[in-house]
């Protein structure tokens, strides 16, 4: 099996650069997303798995001769596939052996994923895959349609459109298949041909899409002009494997435009790599500055900036309650060691650290094993982080947002146009 550490995550091998000290030896690891489109639960994970699998799952097998509890549950699971009056599946009997021990925790942040959802949760937080570029969801009545088209695309380019609903991928129909088995039906090696069968405005309409690489792009940027004040905005969708590099690059270009101060937008952003929101924090402050600290039973760590890359104009972060585990991260560093300002609604409160394994079936389990404190050392965990200024959304603006109704943007830009 391979270990992951993460804050909330899925785990591999143990790192420490020279260029990254934390005060300890600190693996690379990932905050759980508590929402995700394509895993529609709560999950996480980190980048780090153990080389050392053969003597992980040895060691286990050590623990189940010798600890009679253990022994207890194999020969029930033997008793089962024995003895059962019908047919059982071992893979179904065993997952649901490990869900009911990570539910048993009554930890929203432990939990069980198989094969599926982890294949489809790691494509997520990679940032790229190989595929058509479609994002996709079930609709009121169970079927599967389009949510959302990625931007040149093969999807894109076939013709592919939001609420087109997915009748059939190369002629299997989809009707009683999962949201995953589809995007699985759907991706594929680049440069293979998929043929997409949907539904438009009742008619039948099939489409030959060439997959090709897809990478996801998390981070949009603007800027807004108030009272002679040019102030630059980032979005932050996901805090994925290749966010970093797309906000160092996005942010780069702002200043280069001459930006007075920085809106960074992480409402809605449930979460992502921790080692990568570290880095993007570590651009705003140098070395001596702590960006979070890490407890665990007995010890409490530190983890301090990586980089002395510091900025000092000012930054506003925009937060609501989705707003969770990275984004929180980053919210609290910026606010307690940066001194930025916070404005929107108070987060989500996601503070503690989870620890994944992936499996030998192709599953992965993930549980917490530490809790993540902010610079000061304040533990949000089911509190969240309040605003320092508190702006609730006009309904308006769930029905058809834009720059205009976005109170909570429109606020973050008259705070920043004043400042001298």
């Amino acid at each position: 099996m391979m270990l992951k550490h993460l804050l909330g995550g899925v785990g591999e091998i143990m790192k420490t650069t020279n260029s990254h000290k934390t005060g300890f030896r600190l693996v690379e690891v990932i905050f759980i997303m508590v929402v995700t489109t394509i895993l529609g639960i709560v999950i996480g994970a980190s980048i780090i798995f153990i080389d050392n699998s053969k003597q992980a799952l040895i060691s286990c097998r050590n623990d189940v001769l010798i600890d009679d509890s253990i022994k207890q549950l194999v020969d029930t699971y033997n008793l089962i596939i024995n003895n059962y009056y019908e047919e059982v599946d071992q893979a179904t009997l065993i997952n649901s052996a490990i869900k009911s021990m990570l539910d048993s925790l009554e930890d929203p942040y432990s939990l069980f994923m198989d094969d599926e959802q982890s294949i489809s949760f790691d494509d997520r937080m990679q940032g790229d895959y190989s595929g058509i570029g479609a994002e996709i969801s079930l609709n009121e009545e169970g079927k599967v349609i389009v949510v959302k088209i990625f931007n040149n695309s093969p999807a894109q380019e076939a013709g592919l459109k939001p609420n087109d609903i997915i009748f059939k991928v190369d002629n299997k129909p989809t009707e009683g298949l999962t949201t995953m088995e589809v995007a699985s039906l759907l991706k594929g090696k680049s440069k293979t041909k998929v043929t997409v069968t949907v539904i438009r405005d009742k008619q039948q309409i099939n489409f030959d899409i060439i997959r090709n690489k897809i990478v996801i792009e998390s981070v949009t940027t603007q800027t807004h002009t108030k009272n002679n004040k040019k102030i630059g905005y980032i979005k932050i969708d996901l805090f994925s494997d290749n966010t970093y590099k797309q906000f160092k690059d996005r942010l780069i270009k702002l200043e280069n435009q001459k930006i007075n101060s920085l809106i960074i937008d992480v409402r809605d952003n449930t979460g992502g790599y921790l080692n990568r929101v570290s880095e993007m924090i570590s651009l705003f402050l140098d070395k001596n500055k702590v960006i979070y600290q890490l407890a665990n039973r007995t010890t409490t760590k530190k983890i301090y900036s990586y980089t002395d890359e510091k900025r000092d104009y000012p930054i506003i972060v925009l937060i609501n309650k989705y707003s969770a585990s990275a984004s929180e991260i980053m919210a609290a560093a910026l606010k307690e060691s940066y001194g930025a300002t916070i404005v929107g609604e108070k987060s989500l409160g996601k503070g503690t650290v989870q620890q994944t394994v992936r499996l030998e079936n192709g599953g992965m389990l993930k549980y917490t094993i530490q809790k993540w404190l902010t610079p000061k050392g304040n533990w949000i965990n089911g509190t969240g982080i309040k605003p320092d200024a508190e702006v609730i959304q006009p309904t308006d603006y769930y029905q058809q947002p834009t720059a205009t109704n976005d109170l909570q943007l429109q606020k973050a830009l008259e705070i920043l146009s004043q400042l001298k």
